[in-house]
């Protein structure tokens, strides 16, 4: 089925990049996870077309964006990995209106409005994400989220029908949307910032990635922040009063530098990093009563 769909596909998009046990690690934040058994890589005009088409093949798809919020196991994903990203990522700034495609990164959309004179996505600056993905979870930090920019989202529905719906139907809470709940798929967004200084912005904009730096272990391979901030508390310091600050399993490993991300120190299997995600919540649980969310989405097979 796996070849048929291929072949179908090819013989409407014959320039479709497309990859058959594709290695996840290559396309995942964390470095880990095993193959896909298709990996595509579509334009942005090619999507709803490859969604219907996995529909009639009835072939289970996987939508990923720069794979930075995904843990994936290391058998890897059965079905069809669609990933909204470098072939998808058009940018268009229209005076105080940015207009992008949902594989367009986060940083990149932040920089372009940031010579536009445009203020409003400086939080956005250094989260390592593209724009689908943000929309998603409502992606936010340094007191900014999408919610704040987002005027208008275009969504497919898993059966490819296109939908419209403005920032306020689009149920924003923290790290979450109508996206995840209705399973819809990010098409392209439309955003409203405001006029502002130039100088004025990038240098915000450099301080928040000065400070991102200073305070999260960049250096390693991870997901960011691995579990969401329980209401009340925060993640990072639950995890390092429960003494778990450089808590190993394998190659995964709580940071010393932020306890809020799990990184792989070198080796690790997505086996080694769900193990610690699990164990963390379970000391945690039993230390505090508070249960941890992961915020990082575990997909594939463990």
């Amino acid at each position: 089925m796996i070849s048929d769909l291929k072949k179908s596909l090819l013989e409407t998009f014959p320039d479709l990049e497309i990859k058959e046990q594709e290695p996840m690690s290559k396309h995942t934040t964390f470095r880990v996870g095993g193959p896909a058994e298709l990996y595509i890589t579509p334009k942005a005009n090619q999507i709803a077309d490859i969604v219907k088409r996995c529909q009639q093949f009835e072939m289970p798809f996987l939508i990923i964006g720069n794979g930075s919020n995904l843990l994936v196991g290391d058998l890897g994903i059965k079905g069809v990995v669609i990933e909204i990203g470098k072939n998808a990522g058009e940018i268009e700034i229209e005076q105080t209106t940015v207009k992008a495609n949902a594989g367009a990164m986060l940083s990149v959309i932040a920089k372009e409005a940031a010579e536009h004179s445009l203020t409003g996505l400086e939080f956005a600056s250094g989260i390592p994400g593209c724009l689908g993905g943000a929309i998603v979870m409502n992606a936010g930090a340094y007191g900014g989220e999408m919610k704040q920019v987002v005027k208008k989202v275009t969504l497919l529905t898993k059966q490819g029908e296109l939908l419209e719906k403005t920032g306020d139907e689009m149920e924003f809470s923290y790290r979450n949307s109508i996206v995840s709940k209705k399973e819809y798929i990010v098409l392209s967004v439309e955003m409203e910032l405001q006029k502002g200084n130039k100088d004025e912005i990038i240098a915000c904009m450099k301080d928040l990635n000065n400070r991102r730096r200073e305070k999260q272990p960049l250096e390693y391979p991870s997901a960011g922040s691995t579990f969401k901030r329980p209401e009340g508390y925060f993640a990072g310091k639950l995890i390092q009063d429960s003494g778990l600050s450089g808590y190993q399993v394998g190659g995964a490993k709580v940071s010393e530098k932020h306890c809020g991300f799990v990184i792989n120190a070198g080796g690790a299997t997505a086996a080694d990093i769900k193990k610690l995600m699990e164990d963390v919540g379970a000391i945690v649980k039993e230390k505090y009563g508070v249960t941890l969310e992961p915020e990082v989405k575990m997909v594939g097979q463990f």
